[in-house]
């Protein structure tokens, strides 16, 4: 892992700070190449890389960045096992999955534990530099189809509900309910709002509502939750 970088070519605005991240890949030209990405911009900064899950932890805890720009597959500990470290951890940075591949079981593990967008590593620069800044702005970055798609691919078919799935779905109303299985099968806010004869705004309102009654933090895990509750199946 490398220490703090240098300044940014592009001075941001004074009344602002860039954006601190950190690159953890096991791959140096991938690792040179987001770098060169990110810090093309006035607004990020690369702080430092690791080059496997521990360095990744010791990094965010030296260097305290925003976002990790994080790998699947690495030797030693992997960015699954770094990926739960570090959302478990209060006030850690937010995760951005990077990997090979746009349908990865680590990725959808790495989801799962909590990472907040899933970004494929051939990505061209613009839309790597969208993710980035959405992630760190708080949004979940990962498109209705390709979560559904994770989530097909991964979540066994048939397994049965838990009893205390089934009661957490049972404090739904019939129309939560209705708009979290929409939401699972890949529907965004604005079709919701066609299918139900509602405004995108009360979409919003019930999926919020979904949200906090069911503990989740954010829409990728609403998706999870409804298919391994039983309210959506693969097929459907």
């Amino acid at each position: 892992m490398t220490g703090p970088t240098s300044t940014p070519t592009s001075t941001p605005p004074p009344t602002s700070c860039p954006s601190r991240v950190l690159i953890c890949d096991d791959q140096e030209l991938i690792r040179m190449g987001l770098r060169m990405v990110v810090d093309s911009q006035p607004d990020l900064t690369v702080v430092g890389e690791a080059a496997d899950g521990d360095a990744a932890i010791a990094g965010v805890a030296a260097l305290e960045p925003d976002l990790v720009l994080m790998d699947v597959r690495m030797p030693g500990l992997d960015g699954l096992a770094a990926t739960e470290h570090l959302c478990a951890q209060p006030h850690g940075p937010r995760i951005l999955v990077v990997t090979t591949f746009d349908l990865d079981e680590y990725a959808y593990a790495a989801l799962r534990a909590g990472a907040n967008g899933f970004l494929v590593k051939d990505a061209p620069a613009e839309e790597i530099l969208v993710t980035v800044r959405a992630v760190l702005r708080g949004e979940v970055m990962v498109a209705p189809s390709l979560t559904r798609r994770l989530v097909e691919r991964f979540v066994l078919h048939g397994s049965a509900s838990t009893p205390a799935q089934r009661r957490r779905l049972a404090a739904l109303t019939e129309r939560e309910r209705e708009v979290l299985a929409l939401v699972a099968r890949g529907l965004a806010n604005g079709e919701i709002a066609a299918r139900l004869f509602v405004g995108e705004t009360t979409v919003k309102t019930h999926l919020g509502r979904v949200l906090t009654k069911l503990g989740l933090r954010d829409r990728i895990h609403a998706v999870i939750f409804a298919y391994e509750s039983g309210l959506v199946r693969v097929g459907d």
